[in-house]
């Protein structure tokens, strides 16, 4: 029995991402804010701010916020992988990291950066598994509800938690899954 490297765009990522935080911490945080935060404000000539709109999903405040998203990206992400392709999956994650970067930046005076919106998008993803057609499933109803309903509550509280980049990658998976299906029946026709 061998291990096999069953999720290449999960799997990577999650290395970037550990990569990172170790470079971080050798830097006392200085690579992550410096290249790996989406900035409230950003000279949109600088090419870094481009980069950063995208980056912002592979850096980490510490340790434990790195552990806890990638708890649920190494669940559930391999499993979206082999279902819907690493180039699929690869795109979605890179749309849904642009999308939260981007709208942070606009609308507020705080800094983004975690991959908080990609496990969002993965979660709401993930309820789509067993999509048919006419029916909307009554798993993403309860993960929708559950999952965007506490982060809209989480909203009122005074914290360090983008709740925006949350809903805002929970509403991307939902597209996602709503738009991969619909995609799929239009192309198959």
């Amino acid at each position: 029995m061998s291990i096999r490297y069953n999720s290449p765009v999960i799997l990577t990522y999650a290395l970037i991402c550990a990569a990172v935080m170790l470079l971080s911490n050798l830097t006392k945080g200085y690579f992550t804010q410096a290249f790996f935060t989406a900035l409230p404000s950003m000279s949109f000539l600088n090419p870094l701010t481009y980069f950063r709109l995208f980056s912002h999903a592979i850096g980490h405040a510490d340790w434990t916020h790195l552990i806890s998203n990638f708890s649920y990206i190494l669940l559930i992400g391999p499993l979206l992988e082999e279902k819907y392709g690493s180039m699929a999956i690869l795109v979605k994650m890179l749309i849904t990291a642009f999308v939260t970067g981007l709208l942070n930046t606009i609308f507020f005076s705080t800094g983004l950066l975690g991959a908080s919106g990609i496990v969002f998008m993965l979660i709401l993803l993930a309820s789509f598994a067993n999509i048919r057609d006419g029916e909307i499933p009554l798993t993403f109803v309860i993960v929708a509800a559950l999952y965007l309903g506490q982060e809209l509550v989480n909203s009122f509280k005074p914290d360090n938690v983008s709740q925006f980049a949350h809903i805002l990658g929970g509403l991307a998976g939902a597209v996602f899954g709503f738009g991969g299906k619909f995609i799929a029946q239009t192309v198959g026709k």
